[in-house]
């Protein structure tokens, strides 16, 4: 009799533990929480305002290259003249001066540059991040969503092994289309980027 007691017991914690998760899981499901997705990256890539930001800074650094071999063809017709000036001369010593000074700012103007340039794509992410991260917050609000999730949607080639890299590391494996915000939020970008233009009077966001 005893044992038949015991028994029972066991069997109603056992079914209790079994029915525990059940219960979690239902409660989990009527408090309303709610998951989206969005792809940032595309965003990025994809998005007509940033390209168009991107391709400025793209193009100051190519007008620059032009100036630049202007620069180097300078520096090397100063240093061929050296070559034809007597070691320890006057005009040598002069020559010698000119080619090092042309040297040294070459090399500041290209440092400088370089930091602008580095600075101003920088920006434009920065920018633009913080654009993306205002249109997941007023979506997510106005949807009543809990948490948006960053994505990659982008598919894995074979014959690019970071592609596959990339497609294994994927932390959401699966999505229901519904979930992705992602052009939502580049609608949101398109009024957020006029917006801001607008207010710099056309200057965009490569200040």
């Amino acid at each position: 009799m005893r044992f038949n007691c015991v028994a029972a017991i066991l069997v109603a914690i056992l079914t209790m533990t079994a029915v525990v998760p059940s219960v979690a899981t239902a409660q989990e499901a009527s408090s309303g929480h709610r998951v989206a997705v969005v792809d940032v990256a595309y965003i990025f890539k994809n998005h007509p305002g940033i390209k168009a930001q991107v391709e400025r800074v793209e193009g100051d650094l190519k007008n620059y290259d032009a100036q630049l071999q202007g620069k180097r063809e300078e520096l090397k017709q100063a240093a061929e003249r050296l070559k034809t000036f007597k070691v320890g001369t006057p005009d040598y010593t002069a020559q010698e001066e000119q080619v090092a000074s042309m040297e040294s700012k070459l090399r500041l103007d290209m440092a400088r540059k370089r930091k602008e340039l580095a600075d101003a794509e920088a920006r434009i992410y920065f920018e633009n991040y913080q654009r993306i991260a205002s249109g997941v917050q007023f979506l997510a609000q106005h949807y009543k969503i809990n948490m948006v999730l960053r994505y990659n949607s982008e598919e894995m080639d074979l014959e690019r092994g970071d592609s596959v890299i990339r497609g294994v590391m994927k932390n959401i494996v699966y999505h229901d289309e519904a979930l992705d915000m992602t052009k939502g939020v580049m609608q949101y970008l398109d009024k957020a980027i006029q917006e801001d233009v607008a207010k710099r009077g056309g200057a965009g966001t490569t200040r």
